[in-house]
């Protein structure tokens, strides 16, 4: 055999080693980079479930629908929404909040400027009963038992009959520590007891600015 061809054996052997390491190397990137993703996925899919049982803290409230088809989880969030006032009847104390769409009209001047709340807009009215306190050194009277949650929101195309506001009523059971929709609340139920505030695009309660 010449000396060339005894030469090129040994080469020859050697790169198909190295093509060889090459390959498996490749196919370990390959794989770590497939446990990776794979991990990654799994590691989304328990932090919005987690998520999700933590906003909704059991209560299954934001699986509910209203009789007039105003779902609950159109407001998810709300418990996080700035104020825009407050107001009391004998029993009842009640904290209105508003989400981001809502309160920029408002700062913007809606709807004492004459101009409507934009679509999108949308109020929670929380309400719960009131005990004289037992605590304070004066006389005052303070949230007891919450007990619903008045839901309004803006889409002038779907609540074309009621001023373009939908309506709905979620009563809270402290003894099972869940929600319920209110059989009686269709989507304008709350349109007759808001007629009076028309020029005001149905909204009674004006932002009370800090």
């Amino acid at each position: 055999m010449s000396q060339p061809m005894m030469e090129s054996a040994p080469q020859e052997q050697q790169a198909q080693k190295i093509e060889t390491r090459t390959a498996v190397a490749r196919m370990a990137v390959f794989a770590l980079i497939a446990t990776a993703v794979a991990a990654l996925a799994v590691l989304g899919a328990v932090v919005l479930y987690a998520q999700g049982q933590d906003n909704d803290k059991g209560k299954g409230k934001y699986s509910l629908v209203s009789p007039g088809g105003i779902a609950f989880s159109d407001f998810r969030g709300y418990e996080d929404w700035a104020d825009v006032s407050s107001a009391r009847t004998t029993e009842i104390l009640k904290v209105i909040v508003a989400n981001p769409t809502m309160i920029n009209a408002y700062k913007a001047g809606v709807a004492g400027n004459g101009r409507p709340f934009p679509e999108g807009s949308m109020i929670v009215k929380l309400q719960w009963k009131l005990k004289k306190s037992t605590e304070a050194p004066f006389a005052v009277e303070v949230p007891d038992v919450f007990s619903q949650a008045f839901v309004m929101e803006k889409d002038s195309k779907r609540f074309a009959k009621s001023g373009g506001w939908g309506y709905a009523v979620f009563n809270y059971d402290p003894a099972s520590d869940k929600f319920s929709a209110d059989a009686k609340s269709p989507s304008d139920c709350g349109y007759a007891c808001h007629t009076p505030v028309k020029a005001k695009d149905y909204i009674f309660h004006p932002y009370q600015k800090r």
